[in-house]
Order: structure tokens, then sequence, then C-alpha cells
């Protein structure tokens, strides 16, 4: 089953990606930063959700990881940051990131950006 990856650290907010996930019939699985790029090189991803201030400080490396292995540079990658850091925001951009909003508009766009990612 295609799925979305989610690296969110913020339990609350994991729980409410996977809720509304399940809602909408999109599976979801959560993993550490580290862990992403081999996962989403195993195949059936269609995106990735990516707290952009994750403790872990893995997140552009994670980032510009994805986006330079050739398994997995056309996985969508939505990234999401507190409030509008300006630096962090280019940073995204220029590693690669596809979608970067703050984390408000992610939580308001949550529903649309699953459908839209999660092929529903």
């Amino acid at each position: 089953m295609a799925e979305i990856l989610v690296a969110v650290e913020d339990l609350i907010f994991l729980a409410k990606i996977q809720q509304t996930a399940k809602l909408l019939g999109i599976a979801v699985e959560a993993l550490a930063p580290a862990n992403l790029e081999a996962r989403a090189a195993e195949g059936s991803v269609r995106a990735v959700i990516l707290d952009l201030n994750h403790r872990s400080g893995q997140a552009l490396e994670t980032l510009r990881a994805l986006k330079a292995n050739v398994q997995t540079s056309s996985i969508p990658v939505i990234g999401f940051l507190s409030h509008v850091q300006t630096e962090l925001v280019e940073a995204a951009r220029a590693a690669g990131c596809d979608v970067v909003l703050a984390r408000s508009a992610f939580t308001r766009d949550l529903p649309q950006l699953l459908k839209q990612y999660g092929g529903a």
C-alpha cells in the first residue's frame, strides 16, 4: 500500500496527522528523520512530511539526502516549520523541499495535503 512517511517529533501533532489520514483512508508511517531515506527507497511511498524544526537537527540533511538519491528524488516532500523562519524556508527550498509551510498553514491544509499527496 502506498503511504506517506512522517517525521514529526511532537506526539500530539503526529497523532493529529495520523487521525486525519485514517479518516481519509490514507496510510502514514512515522519515522525518525535518519530513517526516512532508506524507507523511502523501498518504494510505495507517495510523499514525505517533514518537521523542519525537528530537534534531531537532521531535517535539512535528510531532505538533501532524499533529493540526491535517484530512488527517492521524485518523492514530494512537504516541510513545515514554526512561524515564518525566512532563512530556514530558503534553506529548505534550496535543499529541494517541494512544499514549505508555516505550521499553522500546514495544520489548516492538512486534509487537502493528505488527499493531494496520498492519492485519495
